[in-house]
């Protein structure tokens, strides 16, 4: 029985790709999700100069990284305290990505001359980037405490509270020692009981550690662990040094907003390393 043969549709009968769901009762699903129409009017400029513009806008994406990087190295350290470390090494190498993108934030403002700054820079008033309340929460993360950061947020009821309360709980890095103790690792007692709430110090024991750890097998998962966490410190050094650089050039050596020192603080901030031990311990590998 033959069967009968169906012609090719020309071009011009193709047919039309589907419109997409155009009408809704309400807000778009999208903007239900994402809220973007609150994000793009919430830049408020103070200044007439168009430059302000960028300056308040790359600010608040780089708030908006902050957020996202401290979601993960909570999500690392919650995995650490469950022994769960792929889940944390995950974790870590999601935030290498976000960092490497927080880092980029600085492109838009790095080339700034003192004169293009100060047009817009009395809109800044007293304003400084050491009174953000998440990215004080990122320093804690990292073992960089001091009860005093907490002291500019005591009007935001809200942010004081997230950041008393990951000032008194362990760092990232303090999660990675106790991890490394419970596997057997010789990190002493002074280290894990430590007082969590005071900027962590460098340790012998631990980088006698890491040295033996880095000196095994490269592949082991307390060695992976190790790499990600130096990725994540890396980063942390280069975004320091951005905004160093970002600053000099444009403002050289005067004083910062909020009465810091400006170039001479974020020098002595660029010098330091975060989770110290697993750069020392490689000289001994």
């Amino acid at each position: 029985m033959s069967q009968q043969a169906h012609p090719t549709p020309r071009p011009d009968e193709a047919a039309e790709p589907e419109t997409p769901h155009l009408d809704f009762e309400g807000t778009t699903p999208y903007e239900d999700y994402v809220k973007a129409d609150v994000l793009t009017h919430l830049q408020h400029t103070l200044s007439d100069d168009p430059g302000e513009m960028v300056f308040l806008v790359t600010t608040q994406v780089m708030e908006l990284w902050f957020t996202v990087i401290v979601h993960e190295w909570e999500t690392a350290a919650r995995a650490l305290r469950a022994d769960d470390v792929p889940t944390a090494i995950a974790a870590l190498k999601r935030s290498v990505r976000e960092l490497e993108a927080l880092n980029a934030s600085w492109k838009p403002l790095g080339q700034l001359t003192p004169a293009q700054f100060n047009s817009y820079r009395g809109a800044l008033g007293e304003g400084s980037g050491f009174q953000s309340a998440m990215y004080r929460r990122m320093e804690f993360l990292l073992g960089e405490k001091s009860a005093s950061m907490l002291v500019p947020h005591r009007g935001a009821p809200r942010a004081h509270a997230e950041l008393e309360k990951a000032l008194h709980e362990p760092s990232l890095y303090d999660e990675v020692l106790r991890l490394l103790a419970r596997r057997g690792h010789a990190v002493p007692d002074a280290v894990l009981h430590r007082d969590v709430s005071l900027r962590y110090e460098p340790s012998e024991e631990v980088e006698a550690v890491w040295t033996a750890l880095y000196s095994g097998d490269a592949g082991d998962e307390l060695a992976r662990l190790g790499e990600a966490l130096t990725d994540v410190a890396e980063l942390v050094w280069r975004w320091r040094n951005d905004h160093l650089v970002a600053t000099r050039r444009a403002m050289g050596a005067k004083q910062g907003t909020g009465g810091s020192a400006g170039v001479a603080w974020l020098e002595k901030r660029a010098q330091k390393n975060v989770f110290p031990e697993l750069w020392t311990a490689r000289s001994h590998v």
